[in-house]
């Protein structure tokens, strides 16, 4: 009997949203107004824009060689004679979707607690992170159909939310759209264009997922229309949003608020400028923005792990599945990512994503660039793609160099020990071929 497709384009759409609009939107704000202040918008455009070229290539791969592997299928595909090549994007594309989701669940319980007694009460924030962590996990593992069904009303409900949240703080503030445009002082300097593409590449992070939706190929109707379709407009959606967030945040709230509690700025903003209903507003629209960027990242990296470990570079028993569904691989991305939020802070965990989603990203543009022939890719686009995400990597490794050596090292550490696992099991792996 044929198995039936479940996913349609509003599904599809609601799975990469659901991983791009989350924690990063509502992190990176109080962090971009500390550095770049009122051209934050320019920043996430910026941003926004590296994402769309990045996806130019996935969607050339995903369409090529129709795996629900993804990034990681897709490079092996490219470099077929590698194992380790294969074995280390696969542990390096893993280990970014998990801390994507410990980033969501961190944010998530930030705002959740905000406006109680334990909004700076660490032990609670990571509690509650882990216990949401757990929720989607059980839901995720229960159904495919149920979870894109849940999947499509927190997204959709979100972005209506979230819009109209932005659109009561500018109208509830002192400074016009067209005054606003004329109030930065600063000049335009060498110094602020360098911050700007700075916060463009932390940006990066906030579009995450997009790539998410090539992971459910097996379980979407139209393949070869819906991948282009649910990944460009997600995109242009999310920029259309942070875009409208980030003017309404600065427009309406003191730019000292916004940088003072980074990790639930809005909340603690909104309050003031709006009341306490706009500030009720903000939480709902961050708990729902999280809710489904844990959800959807779930479900499109559990199946990735699983066809990984299917291919012999991660342990075996997460390649298997009940009822089509990667039961083991769900569950073990909710457990590591609960030891990351237990074990890390927010600033390290958005940045790890950062650098880890940009790098991936660059070595998707250069095996595009292999194949583009096959893929039917332009080659002006696709090396645009690889310059744009090159320097995007440059700018955040010099900014964590000056701002946060110690965290660097901490970094590159995590690094080389996931290359040496993946060292471990290539090795294996080329021993079982041979």
């Amino acid at each position: 009997m044929k198995k039936q497709k479940q996913l349609g384009l509003p599904e599809l759409i609601a799975i990469a949203l659901g991983g791009m609009v989350g924690g990063g939107i509502f992190t990176i704000l109080g962090i971009s107004v500390g550095l770049i202040g009122n051209f934050t918008p320019i920043a996430i455009i910026i941003g926004g824009i590296t994402a769309l070229l990045a996806a130019y290539s996935y969607v050339k791969l995903g369409l090529l060689y129709r795996t629900e592997g993804a990034t990681y299928s897709f490079f092996k595909l490219t470099y077929p004679k590698s194992h380790f090549a294969a074995s280390v994007i696969g542990w390096l594309v893993i280990f970014g979707y998990i801390s994507t989701i410990a980033l969501y669940a961190y944010t998530f319980s930030s705002y959740a607690l905000s406006s109680s007694d334990y909004s700076n009460d660490v032990f609670v924030r990571k509690t509650l992170a882990i216990g949401v962590i757990a929720l989607f996990a059980i839901i995720n593992v229960i159904s495919v159909n149920g979870m894109g069904k849940i999947e499509d009303l927190m997204v959709y409900t979100k972005l209506i939310l979230l819009t109209v949240i932005s659109f009561v703080l500018m109208q509830n503030s002192s400074v016009s759209f067209t005054d606003f445009l004329k109030s930065q002082e600063t000049e335009i300097t060498g110094g602020l264009i360098f911050n700007v593409f700075i916060i463009a590449s932390i940006t990066f992070v906030a579009f995450e997922g997009f790539q998410l939706v090539i992971n459910a190929v097996n379980d979407m109707k139209k393949p070869e229309k819906n991948i282009p379709r649910a990944i460009y407009s997600a995109i242009f959606l999310a920029i259309s949003i942070y875009v409208i967030i980030s003017l309404g945040a600065i427009m309406a709230i003191p730019t000292e608020e916004l940088i003072k509690n980074k990790e639930y700025a809005l909340a603690s903003g909104a309050k003031d400028a709006i009341g306490n209903f706009g500030s009720l507003m903000v939480i709902l629209g961050a708990l729902l923005a999280t809710s489904s960027a844990i959800s959807g990242t779930l479900f499109g990296s559990s199946r990735q792990l699983s066809v990984v470990a299917s291919d012999g570079y991660l342990p075996g028993a997460l390649a298997k599945r009940k009822n089509n569904i990667p039961v083991y691989a769900i569950l073990t991305m909710a457990t590591v990512s609960s030891l990351l939020i237990m074990i890390g802070g927010l600033q390290l965990i958005l940045e790890f994503g950062s650098i880890t989603f940009l790098f991936v990203s660059l070595l998707m543009a250069i095996a595009n660039f292999k194949v583009r022939k096959e893929s039917k890719s332009s080659t002006f686009i696709t090396l645009c793609a690889i310059f744009s995400l090159s320097i995007g990597g440059l700018f955040i490794l010099y900014y964590e160099l000056t701002n946060s050596p110690f965290q660097l090292v901490f970094i590159i550490g995590i690094y080389v020990l996931l290359a040496v696992m993946a060292k471990v099991y290539a090795l294996e792996k080329s021993k079982k071929s041979n």
